[in-house]
């Protein structure tokens, strides 16, 4: 006879619902309670039927999805973020509204939205506080949950791997604008540096737009302007592209007299481009979850999803300098 969840329940002295949410893995079952019902299945043979289990665990629950102003989402980057967030929502099977800047028209049902780097955050979070609907960011604020490469980490990386080659002059190109990831970025680059202890170290940042033209202009203006670096640190892989094409027309061999790197590991942009990547389908996976857990009023939750170095072509050990 096939064992039912019922006469666990039963057996168990619980409801079907609880005995469903032990199944699922739910944390909102009492640790005496789980261990109860556990046995009752081993005791009974019980073995949960995967198709039934999968369909069980999927929601029907609406997010929204609230992109900040100035996002580009016409940049690669986004491109591959907002489809890892769309293929996540889809395998949940739960439903989601693209919202517009103002959504005090917005009348449909929503359980959470996510966020990506929105400027006016908490003018934000007190209109979805309003509605009751809890809020999670793609990047990093006090308060809510949020997920977010490791943004301090890879800058660090970045200058490490550019130090380990001997480069000592070197030039980080970065966001005029004031985001939260481009100045963890920036200052985890900076950070390495200073407590690297080598001598003779020169770094300047210059800022502009956040793309593939941006960095064309600040790499050609610089090196225009006389500085001579022999490192480039660019906040996006889009602006590494940028810099690379102002390299090529001003007549700089990459690597010979200046070595490139990038992050977000689009390394596809630009053959041999090194970059620090992004997990991108993590972080897509990371903050659904933290969605669906907020919906449950699960506990604040801050991820932090680590990132790799991707050497490319366009790293080089450092040219003597006279």
């Amino acid at each position: 006879m096939k064992i039912t969840i019922g006469e666990i329940a039963l057996q168990s002295g619980v409801s079907k619902g609880t005995v469903s949410r032990v199944i699922n893995n739910k944390p909102t079952v009492a640790k005496k309670t789980r261990h109860t019902v556990l046995a009752v299945m081993k005791r009974l043979g019980y073995v949960p039927d995967p198709v039934a289990r999968e369909l069980s665990m999927r929601t029907k629950h609406t997010l929204g999805i609230w992109v900040g102003a100035g996002e580009n989402k016409l940049s690669p980057y986004f491109n591959l973020i907002w489809r890892a967030l769309l293929r996540e929502i889809q395998v949940r099977a739960t439903q989601f509204i693209e919202l517009p800047m103002d959504i005090s028209p917005v009348s449909q049902r929503m359980d959470a939205v996510l966020m990506f780097h929105c400027t006016e955050i908490d003018q934000r979070l007190a209109s979805l506080a309003a509605r009751g609907v809890p809020a999670v960011l793609i990047g990093h604020h006090p308060g809510i949950s949020c997920v977010a490469p490791d943004d301090t980490g890879g800058g660090r990386m970045a200058s490490a791997r550019l130090l380990a080659l001997g480069h000592r002059r070197l030039l980080h190109l970065t966001l005029a604008d004031d985001l939260q990831w481009a100045c963890e970025r920036a200052n985890g680059f900076k950070a390495e540096l200073e407590e690297s202890k080598f001598p003779g170290i020169e770094c300047v940042i210059v800022r502009g737009q956040g793309s593939v033209l941006g960095g064309y202009r600040l790499m050609r203006d610089a090196w225009r302007q006389g500085y001579r670096p022999t490192g480039i640190f660019c906040a996006t892989d889009e602006m590494a592209v940028g810099a690379l094409g102002a390299l090529a027309d001003l007549g700089v061999a990459v690597p010979g007299e200046v070595s490139v790197i990038g992050f977000d590991g689009l390394v596809e942009l630009y053959p041999g481009l090194a970059s620090v990547g992004q997990d991108i389908p993590a972080i897509a996976h990371e903050a659904v979850s933290l969605a669906l857990a907020a919906i449950e009023k699960n506990t604040v939750r801050q991820k932090v999803v680590p990132v790799t170095l991707i050497d490319g072509a366009t790293l080089g050990t450092a040219p003597t300098i006279p």
